[in-house]
């Protein structure tokens, strides 16, 4: 069984509401001190290792980012989603270029009530992105509105998200015992991140006859799901609707004014043989108010190839998971997600 179902099978059957079952249970809030000195001190260490051991999901406050910054995203992301669907169309992506505008994205094969502006880091922020130096070949390339001021804050965030992700990273490996750079050269110029901007609505944007041409809506605005890579930063609004699979239940992962909710992915947990979680997590639909986010996917290069760290191996254990390749794994995955293209590949089709 893959890691999670058991927990997802409980959880269904209370149906699809707001009710919690972990009611006493809160998703843990650290404090990263301004993610000061540079290597992880032992007590944010302690705490990060045992939020992924057991909730696989925290907030980080005081991660560094300015409220400034934090702000001019805001405004850029509503700024792009308020444009025509005409207009956010001409930066559709398709199955050859990743990166772009999508408004029938799919989760379990189930189309989510969402659209999403993927944008990715690249090799040289300054040079053009359609520079092949910055045209990657899974990828593709970036595809930026024509709004003033939208390139340059959303390379300023990513780059203030790889930060924060790299220390964390350092956090993470710490927290198995492993050296705090143990992972870090897997994270270097080639590493294949990017920012999701994702827009909840109150309705469906697509057309009658456009609806009856693509896979249905699920009953989720984002449907249950694990994220495939390392780690992920996520800024939400204060909207609220997040839930993640904790004691059997589901338990809402509350807006905090000035967090970043930090969750586990997939390749984290085979990093860890099964010690970090890679949690289940959902977005109700709402029907009063429109929802934000903004997930950065901390992902490493393609070329990675990834299994249990020696250090996570406990003594009389072994390794759960065979080699995977991050690049296999993640186009596996996209072409899941861009359209119902078979059965979503899991860590689960490695476990040993």
């Amino acid at each position: 069984m893959a890691p999670g179902a058991e927990i997802w099978g409980r959880a269904e059957i209370w149906g699809r509401g707001r009710r919690n079952l972990g009611a006493m249970a809160v998703v843990p809030i650290i404090d990263l001190n301004g993610c000061s000195p540079e290597t992880p001190p032992e007590a944010v260490v302690s705490q990060v290792a045992h939020a992924a051991e057991h909730f696989g999901f925290f907030q980080v406050v005081n991660h560094g980012i300015s409220e400034d910054l934090i702000n001019q995203v805001w405004d850029s992301t509503k700024e792009f989603f308020g444009q025509s669907q005409a207009d956010k169309r001409k930066l559709n992506r398709s199955k050859e270029n990743a990166r772009g505008y999508y408004d029938r994205e799919l989760t379990k094969n189930a189309r989510d009530l969402k659209e999403v502006l993927d944008l990715a880091q690249v090799r040289y922020p300054e040079l053009p992105d359609s520079h092949p130096s910055n045209i990657h070949a899974v990828d593709g390339l970036n595809q930026w509105p024509e709004l003033e001021g939208f390139r340059s804050t959303i390379v300023t965030y990513l780059e203030a998200c790889n930060d924060v992700a790299l220390w964390l990273l350092a956090a993470f490996c710490e927290g198995l015992g492993e050296h705090a750079q143990a992972l870090r050269a897997e994270f270097g110029p080639g590493h294949t991140s990017f920012l999701r901007m994702n827009h909840y609505p109150l309705g469906d944007l697509l057309s009658a006859d456009e609806a009856a041409e693509v896979t249905d809506l699920g009953d989720m605005a984002l449907h249950h799901h694990s994220d495939a890579g390392a780690l992920t930063l996520l800024l939400q609004d204060d909207v609220g609707g997040l839930q993640v699979a904790h004691g059997g239940g589901w338990i809402d992962v509350e807006p905090t004014p000035g967090a970043i909710v930090v969750n586990t992915g997939d390749m984290m947990q085979v990093w860890s043989n099964d010690r970090y979680q890679a949690a289940l997590h959902r977005v109700l639909p709402r029907s009063d108010r429109e929802r934000y986010s903004l997930p950065y996917f901390f992902n490493p290069s393609y070329e990675t190839s990834y299994s249990p760290l020696p250090g996570s191996v406990a003594k009389g254990d072994t390794p759960h998971y065979s080699e995977i390749t991050w690049g296999d794994f993640r186009q596996a995955r996209a072409d899941g997600d861009f359209a119902d293209y078979g059965a979503e590949v899991q860590i689960s089709n490695f476990r040993l």
